[in-house]
C-alpha cells in the first residue's frame, strides 16, 4: 500500500472531530511547500523533506497531535508548543489540539515553514560547505575531557553537530543548560544524533 493510501485509511478510522483537523493539518502541511513528501512511518503519517521526517501526525485518545521532530530548535512565535519537565529533555516538540477546540491555522503553518527552512538550511550547509554554528566553550570543555565523546564528536556530520550545539544554546535557564550538556555527552558518547532523543528515556 502506498503512504498517502495509508495516511488516508489512518485518518478515515478516526473520530469525526479529528479527522476534520488531521485532514486540515495535512492540507496546511502541503500548502507551506509543495515538495513536501509522504511516508508512513511508525504507524503514523509522516511528511519529509530531503529525504528527512520534520512532522507526523497522530490522532491520539484526547487530541489531535503534530510531532516536529525538531521543534526545539524552531520558534515557536504563538506559543503552540505545551512542555512537560520530560519534553524539554527532547528534540521532539508537540502541537496538539483538543476536541471542540480551534486548529491555529496561521501558528502552524509558521512552524510547518520553519521546520522546512531549518531542515533545507542545514542540508545545504553540509552540501556547500558553509561554517556551522561556533562551538560552546562549556560543551567543548566536557567533551575534551571525555576521550570517547571527543572521537564520536569529530567523526560527526556538522549537521548533527549543529543541532547539539543549537539545542544546548536555546536552553532559556543555567540549569537546562547544564541538563542538556549533560544528556548531550551521554548521547555523544554512544555515538547517536541529536534527532534520536526523542527515542530514549
Amino acid at each position: 500500500m502506498q503512504p498517502q493510501e495509508q495516511i488516508n485509511l489512518y485518518i478515515a478510522e478516526q473520530p469525526e472531530w479529528q479527522r476534520k483537523l488531521l485532514v486540515r493539518m495535512r492540507q496546511l502541511i502541503h500548502g507551506a511547500d509543495a515538495t513536501v513528501k509522504e511516508a508512513w512511518r511508525g504507524h503514523a503519517p509522516s511528511f519529509e523533506v530531503n529525504g528527512e521526517p520534520i512532522i507526523a501526525l497522530h490522532g491520539l485518545k484526547t487530541c489531535a497531535s503534530a510531532w516536529f521532530h525538531k521543534g526545539a530548535l524552531l520558534k515557536d512565535t504563538h506559543g503552540l508548543f505545551k512542555l512537560t519537565d520530560k519534553d524539554e529533555e527532547r528534540l521532539v516538540r508537540k502541537y496538539k489540539v483538543d476536541e471542540g477546540d480551534s486548529l491555529h491555522e496561521k501558528g502552524f503553518t509558521d512552524l510547518v515553514k520553519r521546520a522546512i527552512k531549518q531542515v533545507r538550511g542545514q542540508h545545504g550547509e553540509a552540501a556547500s560547505g558553509k561554517r556551522s554554528m561556533d562551538m560552546l566553550p562549556d560543551l567543548e570543555d566536557v567533551l575534551t575531557k571525555d576521550d570517547l565523546a571527543l572521537e564520536r564528536w569529530a567523526a560527526m556530520p556538522p549537521g548533527h553537530k549543529r543541532e547539539y550545539i543549537e539545542w544546548i544554546a536555546d536552553a532559556a535557564k543555567e540549569e537546562t543548560r547544564k541538563r542538556r550538556i549533560a544528556k548531550a555527552l551521554e548521547m555523544i558518547r554512544e555515538g547517536q544524533a541529536k534527532g534520536d532523543a526523542h527515542k530514549v528515556g
